[in-house]
């Protein structure tokens, strides 16, 4: 945006004391020397946005600095309401709106700014923000105040398509207690729309405290579609508990800070039909369900299983199963999930968090963005970092 300065002074004084001055003539008839001129003021005002700006963003900055002097006093005020909230720096050189602006608002600066050499400057003009074609929000999958484990991403899924991907990301902020590599991804839109994706390079360190801010009110999205609401949360990192499930070993083991505290015999998907093959890679945990119906056209069951911990969006859980108990340590029979006995799997429920890592290897297909909405940790790093917006 243009910035707007006002210079104030003596400058048309000065000239008129001049012109007045050299018509003198001494009774010698010589003339007199006109005096210099006075300097003018080093008040200098400026008022962002400019006077008669027009669509204007309301997360744009919004304030009053001056120079060479001091501000008196500073309203802005909306058409027909109350003053703008805002705050005056102890040196009362600058002003800074404190809260958002409305959509499609006219908004009028009034005060005065006074200069060490008596110059005054009445603050006066006024700007239009943005009347939005849309509005497109945002929701975060991780509730305030929760504990997650090592592996959970920070999702933040749109529910409409963003055409200015980097002005949203610019908007995201995470801030965590301990140093944390890591960056936001765009993975393809989906059927709500488009969705980001944060996750650390590694698995979080235990006991981290992380804040998530999405400044998305006022923000541009592109082709007029503006954000309506800023959006945040905060929640720590709890025990890592990192699941080893090796198909080929029939067993499922639950690692917990470093320590191995519970070894399972369980059947994984089966391997001579690719559709149930259990999908080698680093699944996460992202819904427990004491029972959960299972439904599948294809192969012809409805089933209630108990236990249930989902850990994929295709289909995928760590359930009980009392009907393959024959195969659990013994052989890989199931649709694709991992099963347990009953006692197993409600132990190692018990024990999952949303964000849990589950580490499946030695199948014959690879996890990959095909199975679901997190597959976040099949992507490599530099592959990761690639899909930043920035």
């Amino acid at each position: 945006m243009r910035r707007s300065r006002v210079v104030l002074g003596y400058l048309v004084s000065g000239i008129l004391a001049a012109s007045v001055l050299a018509g003198c003539v001494a009774s010698s008839g010589a003339s007199v020397p006109p005096p210099p001129p006075l300097p003018p003021s080093s008040l200098i005002v400026v008022t962002t946005p400019v006077r008669d700006a027009r669509e204007v963003s309301p997360a744009g900055p919004v304030g009053v600095t001056v120079t060479g002097g001091t501000l008196d006093s500073v309203s802005l005020t909306r058409a027909g309401g109350r003053p703008v909230v805002g705050w005056l720096t102890p040196n009362r050189d600058a002003w800074t709106a404190g809260e958002p602006l409305d959509f499609g608002a006219t908004y009028t600066w009034s005060g005065t700014a006074l200069g060490p050499d008596a110059g005054r400057r009445d603050l006066g003009g006024s700007f239009t923000t943005a009347t939005p074609s849309e509005l497109v929000a945002g929701s975060l999958n991780v509730d305030e105040g929760s504990t997650v484990g090592v592996a959970s991403p920070i999702m933040l899924q749109f529910d409409a398509p963003i055409r200015d991907r980097a002005a949203a990301e610019r908007a995201l902020s995470v801030q965590t207690s301990v140093p944390t590599e890591g960056s936001w991804a765009w993975l393809p839109d989906n059927a709500e729309g488009s969705r980001v994706h944060w996750r650390p390079k590694n698995y979080w360190k235990p006991g981290t405290s992380v804040t998530v801010t999405a400044g998305l009110r006022g923000v541009p999205l592109g082709g007029g579609a503006f954000g309506p609401d800023n959006i945040a949360t905060h929640f720590t990192i709890g025990r890592e508990q990192i699941v080893k499930a090796d198909v080929t070993s029939h067993k499922m083991v639950v690692i917990r800070d470093g320590q191995p505290v519970a070894t399972y015999d369980a059947s994984y998907g089966r391997e001579s039909d690719p559709d149930r093959v259990t999908r080698s890679g680093i699944h996460v945990v992202t819904e427990k369900h004491p029972t959960k119906r299972m439904v599948s056209r294809k192969y012809g069951y409805d089933l209630v299983e108990k236990w249930a911990v989902r850990i994929n969006n295709n289909g995928e859980f760590i359930h009980a199963n009392p009907a393959s108990a024959y195969a659990q340590g013994k052989a890989n029979i199931t649709h694709g999930c991992i099963n347990l006995s009953t006692a197993d799997a409600h132990q190692y429920f018990e024990s999952a968090l949303y964000g849990d890592p589950v580490e499946i290897t030695g199948s014959s297909v690879e996890l990959s963005s095909a199975d679901g909405d997190i597959y976040d940790w099949a992507v490599s790093w530099e592959t990761w970092q690639g899909l930043s917006a920035l």
